[in-house]
């Protein structure tokens, strides 16, 4: 059986944690950023899990990472 090819843009928009878990990039801040309040802009730089009912199917995306 051939390898999987891994979704190039998934890849690029997610990784693996140790334990497996998927994390990922929060929306919401590529533009328009003066009207967002300096607070929301700082939590918005952090990275989030990708919520368990999603993991899934972008694990099936990204088999190699």
């Amino acid at each position: 059986m051939p390898k999987m090819k891994t979704h190039r843009g998934a890849a690029k928009r997610f990784k693996l944690t140790g334990t497996g878990k998927v994390k990922r990039r929060k929306a919401f801040h590529s533009h328009i950023l003066t009207s967002k309040t300096a607070k929301r802009k700082r939590n918005l730089r952090k990275s989030a899990l990708l919520d368990e009912r999603d993991a899934p199917g972008i694990k099936r995306l990204i088999p190699y990472l």
